[in-house]
């Protein structure tokens, strides 16, 4: 599992400014080394120390940086009891690590990501300018933001948070990241992301913000956070970025052949369940309503393909069992779901919305004048989309032979296991074919082709393309 924290439909709106907006950055960003295509999409049975010698050996959690570029794990910066280094994300990635790592040992007994208690390794300063922070299957990984629309991905602890839950995630009820399973997947990251957030300000539930990653963006953006987990789609609405289109319930729930089938904006219906219930019940989050929730995710109940309904009587069917003294919270949380509209008033089981449509199989014929890229996924759910005329282009002779050279047929049905949680997902459309690739499998030459393209040309919306004529 390999996840990462940015979502799709926030590039979108950024590609679509003017030709002064920051544009380098993201397409930097694009830039993952193909390295991590070997990782594996099922969880390992163990995780490995990646730096072992040394003082890191015995340490809960290394800090290694990057240094710029993306080499992992990188050198070790920090580790448990070594003194602050005064590199601003070393030690924010060193501090808000050690609070998720004690909201998870201390309030529900797990030790580590795997509950074995393997040391946790996180990178900092990945890559030039990288928009993302994801969680690769073995270890953290944040890069420095743009200084333009993103500040630093290890700035705001709860954006930690949410990845090592990713990893929680992968070691136990391993959620597939697509469609309602991968709402989930997300949803239960930014959960536990509140949680470690709430318990480090000592809040209570009805005392909180229920914001997540608040501080990521950079001063002059009009943005209180990235997600609001009680008002989902009021987080932000900028210019730059356009409007939080986050859904709070079924009514409204989007079904998206983008972002793994819209599990960043379809997120928001889970994330406001547990907000409801959290307050409703009271108190500090972690103590019963974020017991109940990881009591779901790691009981055994919900299996890797679990829809919204299905986790929800989970969430049910726990809080009976945790506290068959107090029928109130097993009250409050069916009550919570009900309210989002995953649960009915009666519990009649609903009929999930129909899954998006995998990509065409079938490669096109003839000399393409004209190919489109698009970029989902990531921790903001932003997607970037862009067009190039190979004709006209003076890239275009290029892009053909980068083209010509990639080995698409190998590629033409991906599995969808190998979409890691926050990583990002290309999409390359020519005529009525498209061909959809994690970015950990890109090829060298599809590598180079969406850089080029997401880079250098011209923005055009995919969900209404103008019919591309290829030949």
């Amino acid at each position: 599992m390999r996840c990462s924290f940015v979502p799709p439909y926030l590039l979108r709106h950024l590609a679509s400014l003017a030709t002064d907006s920051p544009v380098a950055a993201p397409a930097r960003t694009l830039d993952v080394d193909t390295r991590l295509r070997g990782l594996r999409a099922s969880p390992p049975a163990r995780l490995t120390v990646l730096n072992p010698a040394g003082p890191a050996a015995a340490a809960k959690r290394v800090v290694h940086t990057a240094a710029g570029t993306e080499q992992l794990p990188g050198a070790v910066a920090r580790t448990d009891d070594a003194p602050p280094t005064g590199d601003a994300a070393v030690d924010e990635a060193h501090d808000s690590s050690a609070q998720v790592w004690d909201l998870f040992a201390e309030e529900f007994g797990r030790a580590s990501v795997d509950g074995a208690g393997t040391t946790l390794s996180v990178t900092v300063h990945y890559g030039q300018d990288y928009d993302n922070a994801f969680w690769d299957g073995s270890q953290l990984v944040f890069g420095d933001g743009d200084g333009q629309v993103f500040d630093r991905f290890t700035k705001p602890m709860d954006v930690m948070a949410h990845e090592f839950t990713h990893g929680v995630t992968q070691f136990s009820a391993g959620l597939t990241y697509q469609g309602q399973s991968g709402a989930l997947n997300e949803s239960v990251s930014d959960v536990f992301a509140s949680m470690t957030k709430q318990r480090a300000l000592g809040q209570e539930a009805t005392a909180a913000d229920w914001l997540i990653g608040e501080g990521l963006f950079r001063p002059g953006v009009q943005a209180r956070a990235l997600r609001s987990m009680l008002e989902p789609g009021t987080a932000y609405d900028d210019p730059q970025l356009g409007r939080d289109p986050q859904v709070a319930s079924m009514a409204d729930y989007v079904d998206s052949t983008e972002d793994n089938g819209g599990v960043h904006v379809n997120s928001g219906i889970p994330n406001r369940a547990f907000a409801l219930a959290a307050t409703a019940v009271g108190g500090h989050s972690w103590e019963r309503t974020g017991r109940v929730w990881y009591d779901a995710l790691t009981g055994g109940q919900v299996d890797a393909d679990a829809d919204f309904q299905g986790f929800a009587a989970a969430t049910v069917a726990s809080a009976q069992r945790l506290f068959p003294d107090d029928a109130a919270v097993a009250e409050q949380v069916r009550a919570a779901w009900q309210q989002v509209g995953v649960l009915p008033a009666a519990d009649v089981p609903a009929t999930p919305p129909a899954p998006a449509p995998a990509a065409a199989a079938g490669m096109p014929s003839g000399q393409a004048r004209r190919v489109a890229v698009s970029r989902s996924g990531g921790f903001a759910g932003v997607t970037r989309a862009g067009q190039l005329d190979l004709e006209g282009d003076p890239k275009g002779p290029e892009v053909r032979a980068l083209l010509h050279r990639a080995d698409l047929t190998g590629l033409a049905t991906p599995s969808v296991g190998a979409v890691g949680p926050d990583r990002f997902v290309y999409t390359l459309a020519l005529d009525d074919w498209q061909l959809t690739v994690p970015e950990q499998d890109l090829s060298p030459e599809l590598h180079q082709v969406v850089q080029i393209v997401l880079a250098g040309a011209d923005p055009v919306d995919l969900d209404s393309p103008d019919t591309l004529d290829l030949g």
